[in-house]
């Protein structure tokens, strides 16, 4: 480059008249911008709105180029990666490629640095990259940057460097097309893998996740290698894409877009994930009013949702496709008289498949079944299914032998599997027009962290891994359960349709029993069967209900229950629907507790079946078997009969009716190994709840002390453990027998059972007014899920104490608090039930005063103001 240095002079002058033109062009830029805002707001679509913007910035681009460098530089100037495609977002970023004919000198580097300032300081923060042609060829060996450099848009340079770059990322120099094309595909599955290879996520991201725009420019970048197309369209003519899938494409992509760019106005910066912190805030913007069913940012999410699906399902097929152009139809390999193989993809051998007859796409999805796993469905075949979709009858409309093929698949191999892949081709909710209501549906909440439809799916896979008879840590029973059943496929229509009412306004359970007795009596099932399916989704809330909120050591809860399920068949399906059901909720939701809290409901409901309703178990007589039991079990384990005795007496009555013979046998060896009969002797033990589960029991034992309950709760909560259950029970001589069923609630948690016993018996050890409840700050997604707390009293059935029911958000020491508070009010804790549904927390607490009566009118009143100004305070900051 011969330009020389400018001068001191004129380094200043540059400087002045380049910094009030920077101002000119931001507030210029600004204004647009605002503009653009507007039409947005007015419906203008965002993808034409995204082309205007970077029409605007290619302005001030290439003017800032024409005042920093000289026309006869050897520089040329390209918008590259997504500015390159000429559509830039409220936010998006913007990269710059600077072509040299040559290694840039000093000089060129000055007017270059003069340049990327001056975009800067006019408010478009350019990303760049400087490279002479080779090194352009040696950079592109990354996939990364040769897709960027694909999509180069001229800015400022002549036919001599576009034909410079061209050459230098030919095929014959960078990646040949089929090369790129298994790259890119190759890259999209690592890419789908870190979102769970779902777009049904609570936060998705528009642009990097599953079905998102990142999944529409992938084809768009393989059909730019393949053919030298940059848009899908002129694919239709060379039979690549057909006209309908083109069209779907568009229509999807327009609406991410849409999305995408009201995203970044909402949140003022380049924010590709839909937060909670904007989803209400973007459905307000984009009109999404709430309704008696459903919330605005609901129907939002739900649109998504089945604008990803649509994506994923073109673009497998269009990948597939692709894969041909490259390699070539493979031989046919016959599977019988209608289907055969092709490159390991299913395919209809008869070009008018399916004729409009779901029995016959009832008869793929078996074929497929019998096969086992395959690559997936021919795209021929695919797209044959996706157009015939809407000429296919639903079961209302469709013939006994079509209903009988849907049940042959239930009955078959991999039933769970067909579901999965009809759910995802839209087969099922074709043939079940209730379920593609749900498809794509969210409910805005921390409690189901799934769609509708991928949460039902869930649970079906759930009851697969049940069938398989493969043991599962995760479930105790389970798989003992599973060959029990009388008919399984019941279970799995119980499964589909638990949730398929959902969003419709009134009760869900019972509208969906409804859809199911109707679905069952038109597929020709007997009453006995069609009344088991229409319970089971009815009461399907039935069991964790039970077990999570109420006393299942109460024998008064248990023939409850047991009345309610009527019968052991009951029981089985019940037991299994609602272990499913938990587990495909939410990942964090099923775990070792729960998973023996059912275990335990279940049992006891089955000895009070087999004993008959009629002859419901007395307290007394409960205490004496589990007393029984205990002594049994200390015996075994090397204990004398009279030793064994003389511990159990120190225990309260309470502990033989709430507590299995198995814990208090633990609880008395630990007494045991404490030595001695010393009331005041501490002891604090703790042990995992199954092996290989981080659930852990902790047991305390010792003399009364005021706020013992609380140091106990907050000492737990800052190890790190959350918990799930709490009992605290009087002993002789004022001693407490208290236990506690843990979980760890996050990285830092001790995991260590005798660590978690010794630092809770140190802290114990002390004085217990020092122990505070540690100070935190509220999770960001919580702060959306605001709940207003409710406190209600009410007297204990056999009038002994108060029983506080708390409703309110859950947060990170939320128990803490609320112990503390008991505790600050002078009330002791009898015990304390811990429930968490997502955002939502439901405790209840047996409490009395100092004089262990029930609370009077002031302290309950008192209480109440206490609680709520803390759980306020907190929830605030």
């Amino acid at each position: 480059m011969d330009a020389a240095a400018p001068s001191d002079a004129q380094g200043r002058s540059h400087a002045s008249a380049d910094a009030g033109w920077a101002q000119a062009r931001r507030e210029a830029l600004a204004a647009g911008a605002a503009a653009l805002a507007a039409r947005f707001d007015a419906g203008v679509d965002a993808t034409r709105l995204a082309a205007e913007r970077a029409r605007a910035v290619d302005a001030v681009v290439a003017e800032a180029w024409q005042r920093c460098v000289p026309q006869e530089s050897a520089l040329s100037l390209f918008a590259v990666g997504g500015y390159g495609r000429g559509g830039l977002f409220p936010h998006s970023d913007i990269d710059l490629l600077v072509l040299a004919a040559r290694e840039p000198d000093g000089a060129a580097e000055a007017v270059l640095a003069r340049f990327f300032a001056l975009l800067w300081d006019a408010g478009l923060p350019a990303s760049h990259a400087v490279r002479t042609p080779a090194q352009c060829t040696a950079a592109a060996a990354d996939i990364s940057v040769m897709t960027a450099l694909i999509e180069a848009r001229p800015l400022v340079a002549d036919a001599a460097a576009r034909a410079a770059l061209a050459r230098a990322i030919a095929p014959d120099r960078a990646w040949p097309a089929r090369d790129f094309f298994v790259a890119k595909v190759q890259e999209q599955a690592r890419r789908h893998a870190r979102f769970g290879d779902t777009s049904d996520n609570l936060e998705p991201n528009l642009k990097e996740g599953p079905g998102g725009l990142r999944d529409l420019q992938t084809l768009g970048w393989i059909a730019r290698r393949a053919f030298g197309t940059h848009e899908l369209e002129p694919l239709v003519a060379l039979g690549h894409v057909g006209a309908d899938e083109s069209a779907a494409l568009e229509r999807e992509g327009q609406a991410l877009a849409r999305l995408r760019y009201g995203l970044h106005l909402v949140a003022g910066r380049a924010e590709e994930r839909l937060r909670f912190d904007h989803q209400k805030a973007l459905a307000e913007r984009l009109g999404f009013a709430d309704d008696a069913r459903n919330l605005g940012v609901e129907q939002m999410m739900q649109g998504f949702y089945r604008s990803a699906a649509v994506v994923r399902r073109i673009g497998d097929r269009l990948h597939q496709r692709f894969e041909e152009h490259f390699d070539g139809a493979a031989e046919p390999e016959a599977v019988d008289a209608r289907f055969e193989l092709r490159r390991g993809y299913l395919a209809a051998r008869d070009h008018g498949w399916p004729h409009g007859d779901i029995g016959e796409v009832f008869e793929l999805f078996a074929t497929w079944a019998r096969l086992g796993e395959l690559r997936g469905l021919h795209t021929h075949t695919a797209r044959a299914l996706a157009e015939a979709l809407d000429d296919l009858a639903p079961y209302t409309a469709a013939t006994a032998a079509q209903r009988e093929a849907f049940l042959g698949l239930l009955r078959g191999p991999a039933p769970v599997r067909s579901l999965e892949r009809m759910a995802r081709l839209g087969v099922l909710g074709r043939w079940i027009p209730a379920f593609a209501q749900v498809s794509g549906r969210m409910q805005f909440d921390l409690f189901h962290v799934y769609t509708v439809d991928q949460h039902t799916l869930a649970v079906l896979r759930n009851l697969a891994g049940f069938a398989s008879g493969e043991e599962d840590a995760r479930f105790s029973r389970a798989h003992e359960v599973w060959p029990g059943l009388r008919k399984p496929e019941l279970l799995l229509l119980a499964g589909l349709f638990h949730d398929i009412a959902k969003g419709r306004g009134g009760d869900h359970s019972e509208l969906g029993a409804v859809d199911a007795r109707a679905f069952c009596e038109a597929h020709g099932l007997g009453e006995a069967d069609t009344a088991l399916v229409e319970w089971l989704v009815l009461r399907h809330l039935l069991m964790s209900v039970t077990a999570q909120k109420q006393d299942i050591a109460d024998p008064a809860v248990i023939h409850r229950f047991a009345t309610e399920v009527a019968d052991r068949e009951r029981l089985d399906y019940l037991y299994l629907l609602t272990c499913a059901d938990i587990a495909g909720t939410s990942p964090k939701l099923w775990n070792a507790w729960k998973d023996r809290l059912l275990a335990d409901l279940r049992d006891a409901t089955r000895l009070a079946l087999r004993r008959g309703l009629e002859h419901p178990v007395a307290a007394a007589e409960r205490i004496a078997e589990t007393r029984e039991a205990a002594a049994t079990l200390l015996e075994a384990s090397g204990i004398g009969a009279a030793d064994a005795a003389a511990l159990l007496e120190r225990f309260p009555a309470h502990s033989f009716l709430r507590a299995r013979a198995e814990q208090i046998a633990w609880q008395a060896r630990a007494l045991h190994g404490a030595g001695g009969d010393d009331p005041g002797l501490a002891v604090v033990k703790a042990r995992l709840v199954a092996a290989g589960s981080p659930a852990m029991e902790v047991f305390v034992h010792g003399a009364d002390r005021d706020g013992l309950f609380a140091a106990i709760v907050v000492t737990l909560d800052r190890l790190g453990l959350a918990i799930q259950q709490a009992r605290a029970l009087d002993g002789p001589g004022r001693t407490v027998f208290d236990s506690f069923q843990v979980l760890p609630g996050d990285a830092r948690a001790d995991a260590d059972p005798q660590v978690v016993a010794r630092k809770l018996g140190a802290v114990l050890a002390g004085p217990l007014d020092r122990v505070r409840p540690a100070q935190r700050t509220q999770p960001r997604h919580l702060r959306h899920f605001r709940i207003a707390p409710q406190v209600e009293f009410a007297t204990s059935a056999d009038g002994s104490a108060t029983v506080l029911s708390l409703v309110c958000t859950d947060r990170p020491g939320l128990l803490a608090d609320v112990a503390h508070v008991l505790r600050s009010q002078g009330l002791r804790v009898h015990d304390a039930r811990i429930a968490t549904f997502g955002a939502r927390a439901e405790d209840v607490f047996r409490v009395t005063g100092e004089d262990k009566q029930p609370l009077g009118g002031e302290a309950s009143a008192r209480l109440r103001e206490a609680l709520l100004a803390r759980i306020d305070g907190e929830e605030l900051k």
